[in-house]
């Protein structure tokens, strides 16, 4: 059984203005995919959370974050705006377990609901929220919200404001922080940030211009469903990853893309890695705090051909910085750059293949030298591999996205891939030639790519 209760909300503002960058991004990939992206998740509730308290959470968030009461509405000339409002009611859904149903599974089944249920973005307040009660007491807690609104950082944001809501009576304990979208919006039109999209667009000029074209072996007949999702977890290349950092002095990250680059390349034959990296930007300031989508994809051009793995890290790590101080731009200009670019080159790019690093927190940091596995207890991990197939879709998506997940003491990555780019065969040799490739240079600097 379930309700929906209707929550009041007041804010402090409201207005119309033009996206923000990242906005920006977000709307061309919901053009070009034809689909509205949520994050969050479901969550078990610690106890003694009252359903009281979960409204005064929802007035709160959305009282104090503009982006969170925000609609995107379409101009007569196709241009779209945010729109903010200062007060209205959003819902939150009450569903009452019956007898001999698990919380948890309801919570995940209303998470997937939300996930692929329609959404609006022009009418629709961009929050998904429901409460799980058990015995009418909450058990579960289950949030989303569009991409277009928050990002997986801002969501990290959200939970941290958090701390500044009473939630017994929903008063707000400290100010809020973090820059506001239309404040952003208007921000990106002064010098300052136009200087620095014309500093990313000759960086992304200059790779567009010396990049290979193609980077897959395809295009196949592809399967139906089109897009396959595979995950691959290894303990085995966990400690692996470990003797590197430790031998090297790098954090996991660089490690992992020059895994994912070397068997990108003995499977595609490419050239030069371009791989596209979802880069956060809240490094810039008054972003960390702010409840907005700022991640944008920047450009990550390393060689790993002809040299050891250590030499490849190295490379990897200083193109992840490059690509950092690169990936604020307008979207649009970005456009019109590789439009010119492929009308110069004579051939159209394909640049639809990224790595994203989910693990914040659970990352693994450079590894102290006493603290790395012998070669023994590497080897004997091997076996504790595991491959599973997951979610297959036609929903449109990018050709190869290998999402880096978070695991306390596994290597555990994800690779959805566009079948007819990448066939299944192909997924399963990339990912079993990433664990191949750190277990032969775990102990070996001087262990060649192979490539």
């Amino acid at each position: 059984m379930r309700h929906t209760i209707m929550v009041p909300f007041e804010g402090d503002d409201a207005g119309t203005e033009e996206l923000t960058w990242g906005q920006w991004t977000v709307w061309r990939m919901m053009n070009g995919f034809g689909g509205v992206f949520l994050v969050g998740g479901a969550m078990k509730l610690e106890e003694g959370t009252t359903l009281e308290h979960l409204e005064h959470l929802l007035a709160f968030i959305m009282r104090r974050h503009e982006s969170l009461r925000t609609v995107i509405r379409t101009e007569a000339d196709g241009s779209p705006r945010q729109v903010v409002s200062d007060r209205g009611e959003v819902g939150l859904e009450v569903v009452d377990v019956t007898d001999g149903e698990d919380p948890a599974e309801v919570a995940e089944a209303v998470r997937e609901r939300y996930e692929f249920e329609p959404f609006d973005i022009a009418k629709d307040w961009p929050v998904r929220m429901a409460v799980i009660r058990k015995d009418g007491v909450p058990d579960h807690f289950v949030a989303m919200y569009p991409h277009m609104a928050i990002d997986a950082y801002g969501f990290d944001a959200l939970v941290g404001d958090l701390d500044n809501l009473d939630r017994e009576t929903g008063a707000e304990l400290g100010e809020r922080g973090g820059i506001q979208p239309r404040d952003l919006a208007r921000k990106q039109r002064e010098s300052s940030a136009q200087r620095q999209c014309q500093a990313s667009l000759r960086y992304w000029e200059r790779w567009l211009m010396e990049v290979p074209a193609r980077r897959f072996n395809g295009p196949y007949a592809g399967s139906d469903p089109r897009w396959w999702d595979c995950t691959y977890d290894s303990r085995a290349a966990y400690l692996a990853v470990g003797a590197i950092s430790a031998r090297t002095g790098l954090h996991s990250g660089p490690v992992l893309l020059t895994a994912y680059a070397v068997a990108l390349e003995k499977v595609t034959k490419a050239g030069p890695s371009a791989i596209r990296m979802v880069v956060s930007n809240r490094f810039r300031p008054d972003f960390a705090r702010s409840v907005s989508a700022l991640a944008q994809p920047g450009l990550c051009v390393f060689d790993v051909r002809d040299c050891t793995f250590d030499e490849a890290v190295s490379r990897a790590w200083h193109a992840q910085i490059t690509t950092g101080k690169n990936a604020y731009y307008d979207p649009r200009k970005l456009a019109e750059l590789r439009e010119r670019v492929e009308k110069e080159r004579g051939e159209s790019l394909d640049l639809m293949l990224y790595f994203n690093d989910r693990r914040k927190t659970l990352a693994q940091p450079v590894a102290e030298p006493e603290a790395v596995a012998d070669a023994g207890q590497i080897w004997d991990a091997v076996p504790l591999s595991r491959m599973t197939w997951g979610i297959r879709s036609n929903s449109p998506d990018v050709k190869a996205y290998l999402d880096v997940n978070g695991s306390p003491d596994t290597v555990n990555v994800t690779l959805r891939a566009d079948t007819q780019a990448l066939t299944p065969a192909e997924q399963v040799s990339v990912l079993r030639t990433m664990e191949e490739i750190l277990l032969a240079a775990a102990f070996d600097p001087d262990c060649p790519t192979g490539v």
